[in-house]
């Protein structure tokens, strides 16, 4: 099938702010650091039989490259979180889902309930997942999933829940992480395919990877960001994807983890190479301890007790300096505008007006522990990425806003 760009799908777009603002983002946020550094379940990079063997991946050498059999859609920003609209059933039924490149279940029924079709298949298996800073339990379905007017999956295993705590103002998750983490989540079941996973082994899409796109904005619940399934929007980036082999590091290895080293300024590393994850479900640049003490006193920012975020002045944000990635030989530029989190939604942290906080926070734990890095949403931002499980690889792109300064 064509490359097909889906826009215009109707989205639910609400605020999901903190109610107890930053402090309790950052609280979640490191909840979900803890939960990926604890690694307590087996989880690879690599399909079971119900999934088919992956094929080529879309090409990263130029620009201007895409895959034909590829499909895109929407996706929301929420102020903190990334959410997008998911038809379930025949008649489909929309529900809200929290988009998590950090699990891989895909479940409804935390807000809005079930509501059975006869395309719904009840398995007679329980679900349980557990995340950083919510839990979820119920029945084990399969069902029409509806992500746009091309992709359609048939029989996609979905978690209904009848228990879900941590999930305010959304319906569930969109879980597009590695497979094996559906791994002892249903009983009676090896693992859950994804939706990427059964759009690929159902002829949907060319490849099993997916390609995201995130546009800062100062404003909350609009789209401005797209996924692609099956291929890569090359209007999205600019120049090319660099594409590395995932992680070989526990327990970044069980995510969509990467190597990198970060440095602040052209002189001091405050990171040097070591494992670590990109991550829609994290909203902030989480550093291990050791390396977010290094940027903390580099910056001369100071800790603010409303928010528990770093807090820069007007003068030390202009004196502020870029961080560099280094991922895979290739550097990405994170500029200062990119570090501070959009001045006109302090109020989402429970901050003061004109106020400048920085995104970039203390991971909790110490160098080593083979988790020592967090890129959340805030860095997704500015680049282009290609989460690839046919090829077991990440690709990251810089894009137009790359060096915006809309915050």
């Amino acid at each position: 099938m064509s490359h097909v760009v889906i826009r215009g799908i109707p989205f639910a777009t609400r605020l999901r702010a903190a109610k107890g603002g930053a402090k309790e983002l950052l609280e979640r946020d490191r909840a979900r650091a803890q939960k990926f550094l604890a690694g307590n379940r087996r989880h690879g990079h690599h399909h079971k039989g119900t999934v088919a063997a992956p094929s080529t991946t879309v090409p990263s050498g130029t620009g201007g490259s895409s895959t034909n059999a590829s499909s895109s859609i929407d996706v929301t920003d929420s102020g903190v979180t990334y959410t997008m609209q998911v038809g379930v059933g025949n008649p489909a039924t929309q529900y809200t889902l929290l988009i998590d490149t950090g699990s891989s279940n895909t479940w409804i029924g935390a807000n809005l309930p079930y509501n059975p079709t006869s395309s719904s298949n009840d398995t007679g298996n329980t679900i349980n997942v557990s995340y950083g800073s919510g839990t979820m339990s119920g029945e084990e379905y399969t069902d029409t999933v509806t992500l746009g007017s091309s992709l359609v999956i048939q029989n996609q295993g979905i978690g209904v829940a009848s228990s879900a705590q941590g999930f305010q103002g959304v319906d569930g998750i969109l879980g597009v992480g590695p497979v094996d983490l559906t791994q002892g989540t249903v009983s009676n079941t090896s693992d859950v395919p994804t939706v990427t996973d059964n759009l690929y082994s159902q002829g949907t899409i060319s490849s099993d990877l997916l390609g995201i796109f995130y546009e800062p904005s100062s404003t909350a619940n609009v789209s401005n960001g797209e996924l692609t399934f099956g291929g890569t929007d090359n209007t999205k980036y600019t120049g090319t994807i660099n594409s590395v082999p995932l992680t070989t590091t526990s327990p970044a290895s069980r995510y969509w983890g990467i190597d990198q080293s970060v440095s602040y300024g052209t002189g001091q590393t405050i990171l040097n190479t070591t494992a670590g994850i990109v991550d829609t479900g994290t909203t902030l640049l989480l550093l291990a301890t050791e390396a977010f003490q290094a940027y903390q006193q580099a910056t001369g920012a100071v800790q603010d007790p409303n928010t528990g975020l770093l807090t820069i002045t007007s003068q030390q944000y202009a004196n502020l300096q870029s961080l560099y990635f280094n991922i895979g030989g290739v550097t990405y530029d994170f500029t200062p505008n990119a570090q501070i989190w959009p001045r006109d939604l302090n109020s989402t942290l429970g901050g003061n007006e004109g106020q400048i906080y920085l995104i970039v926070s203390d991971l909790g734990s110490s160098l080593g522990s083979g988790l020592d890095f967090i890129n959340g949403f805030g860095w997704l931002q500015r680049f282009y990425t290609v989460f690839d499980t046919g090829k077991k690889q990440l690709g990251v792109a810089t894009t137009t806003y790359t060096n915006a300064d809309t915050n």
